[in-house]
């Protein structure tokens, strides 16, 4: 067996036509563009980078948007002053500030100074609560993109086996409640595992669906994981490659050639999950301006 590719940008592209023709329509009614505000703390290449991709996209649906950049001396009070500006401002939907952030910052802080319904990433405490008990709210992105990737290839997740490999507030957290929950996307048997597992293997072996984020490089090999598992990779890392021309290239936590010998479906990386976490974003943010999460 060889798995089929879970094409993450083919579906990202899709789904990016479908919001620029809703954010068209919306501003056809007489409504002016939605409005993303971004935040950028100091000169992270990556974050950069994540910046730079989120642009993009804004431009491509018709979403405004702007980053303020600051430096990474910035103080707590000053940062969040700057968000409540932001939070003010009834010209801004959303407002996403690009973590990591540094050392000297607290992220749940900062989060946590985001007024809830301009928090587009889905990261804040009242949206985290809310997707527990099952109301509407902004899904963190990238547990979202991937539930749309599963829905999109038809891939099954009631009654499933699903194992999270990675415990975090972005992906690993939301969406092991997003497998486990009684609602249509979820109802699967949901096992959270992390890098204090004992013995992973006992259970990545059993499960139906693998969702792997843990930021570690090939974790998850072909040994493994049972023939016809359904992985999701969402980790992606540098690795030294002297062959490349750049001197690197990116891999997933998972091995993916042997992996994928054994799996049914995989996502790529990159090419997977990635692109379709901007793609949210765009949708986030157009729910935000509708305010069709929380009105008035």
């Amino acid at each position: 067996m060889s798995a089929k590719i879970i094409d993450g940008s083919k579906v990202a592209s899709e789904l990016r036509d479908e919001v620029r023709q809703d954010v068209k329509d919306w501003v056809d009614e007489g409504h002016r563009p939605p409005f993303l505000q971004a935040i950028l703390i100091g000169n992270n290449p990556a974050s950069n980078t994540y910046i730079g991709a989120k642009t993009k996209a804004c431009k491509e649906v018709g979403i405004e948007t702007d980053t303020l950049r600051l430096p990474d001396t910035v103080s707590a009070k000053e940062l969040k002053k700057t968000v409540r500006q932001c939070n003010q401002n009834d010209d801004v939907d959303g407002i996403l500030v690009q973590l990591p952030l540094p050392s000297h910052l607290s992220s749940h802080d900062v989060i946590e100074s985001i007024d809830y319904r301009k928090d587009v990433d889905g990261f804040h405490p009242m949206n985290v609560g809310r997707l527990a008990v099952g109301q509407p709210t902004f899904r963190s992105c990238t547990p979202a993109g991937i539930f749309e990737l599963l829905k999109y290839y038809s891939i099954p997740t009631k009654s499933k086996h699903a194992v999270v490999v990675g415990a975090s507030n972005i992906v690993g957290t939301p969406v092991s409640i997003m497998l486990s929950r009684e609602h249509s996307e979820g109802k699967a048997t949901t096992t959270i595992c992390h890098k204090y597992t004992k013995d992973l293997t006992q259970h990545t072996i059993a499960a139906d669906i693998i969702i792997v984020a843990a930021g570690q490089p090939n974790l998850i090999k072909g040994e493994m994981v049972k023939e016809g598992v359904v992985v999701i990779d969402v980790g992606i890392s540098r690795v030294a490659d002297e062959t490349r021309e750049k001197g690197y290239k990116l891999v997933g936590d998972c091995h993916f050639e042997s992996v994928r010998e054994k799996a049914s479906w995989i996502t790529p990386v990159p090419g997977g999950v990635g692109p379709m976490t901007v793609a949210m974003l765009m949708k986030n943010t157009l729910l935000a301006a509708k305010k069709s999460i929380y009105p008035g």
